[in-house]
């Protein structure tokens, strides 16, 4: 009879460790499942034709595989219509977040504001807007940028000299790049020219490049506030048999080349003002997935410190 009773004891005890051992098991799926879950997020770049956004989003892509994060990126063309109708795919598609490039401030801005009503977090990087809707941004320090291409340009120029700026006035990173670089030369001799948008469009920077020569044949220096515009102005350069100097903006493999060109393309293109637009796309993936994760981010504005490149450093760069 003892035995009986300690058999069934014994049994009892076993089912009861069975019992939680399973009950600890699906505690332990439970919040492997919730480790598992992933943010869902969507990223709209300026234009997947320009190698700085390409960057952008290999720094995108590689944080949010580290981060676990389910990311999709996309572009709009440099076209405020087509950027908003990425945002409201991606709140239609139920992301978490979405970050752009507002390439265009104020015609994104009605686009962002409705998807924050929707309750979709938004952040921007490289270029920004105004709304109160933006949780972060990240980007490069472009008023700083801008004041080291005005540097530039009295290091190729000398009192009384013209100097130009190939301007892109609506994408508010290139107006601080602008706006930095007269806070420069407003108190120097240089007579300064500016008054254009190329529209982040080579073929335009060509264009007014053209047309500074024309009106302007002894010009020293031009500021390029992206390297598509400095792509122009090479080529507007070399046509009309010119002298006049590059600083260009963004530090792309192709900027790097020309200077480095020195017998070619380095004659003209001698500086560079560099980003580092892999580390904006990390740094805009590790916002959001802090702002999701704990409902704040590291600040509301994050600058990363641009850097001129000329020909005693390319080779390091």
């Amino acid at each position: 009879m003892k035995k009986k009773i300690v058999a069934g004891l014994l049994t009892a005890a076993m089912v009861c460790v069975m019992i939680a051992g399973c009950a600890g098991q699906k505690e332990t799926k439970k919040e492997g499942e919730k480790k598992e879950e992933a943010f869902k997020a969507g990223f709209v770049v300026g234009s997947f034709e320009h190698v700085f956004y390409q960057q952008i989003r290999d720094g995108i892509e590689e944080q949010a595989k580290e981060l676990g994060m389910d990311a999709t990126v996309t572009d709009a063309e440099l076209d405020p219509n087509i950027a908003s109708d990425r945002i409201q795919d991606f709140v239609t598609q139920g992301c978490d977040a979405v970050a752009l490039s507002c390439n265009d401030a104020a015609g994104v801005k009605p686009a962002i504001e409705n998807a924050d009503k929707e309750g979709v977090k938004m952040f921007t990087f490289d270029c920004t807007t105004d709304s109160e809707a933006i949780q972060c941004f990240v980007g490069t320090d472009n008023l700083e940028g801008g004041r080291l291409g005005g540097q530039e340009l009295l290091k190729y120029s000398k009192d009384g000299d013209t100097v130009g700026i190939i301007c892109y006035p609506t994408a508010s990173s290139c107006l601080d790049r602008q706006n930095g670089a007269l806070e420069v030369l407003e108190k120097e001799d240089r007579k300064v020219v500016y008054d254009n948008n190329y529209e982040g469009d080579a073929n335009k920077a060509q264009e007014i490049m053209e047309n500074m020569l024309t009106a302007h044949p002894d010009m020293a220096a031009v500021f390029c506030v992206g390297d598509p515009a400095a792509t122009g102005a090479l080529a507007a350069i070399k046509a009309a048999g010119s002298d006049c100097k590059i600083i260009g903006f963004d530090g792309n493999p192709e900027a790097k080349e020309a200077i480095a060109d020195k017998e070619g393309n380095g004659k003209w293109w001698v500086s560079e003002i560099a980003q580092n637009p892999k580390e904006i796309g990390k740094q805009i993936v590790e916002q959001m997935h802090q702002y999701l994760s704990t409902g704040k981010v590291k600040e509301k504005t994050i600058y990363i410190a641009p850097y001129v490149i000329d020909a005693s450093n390319v080779s390091e760069k």
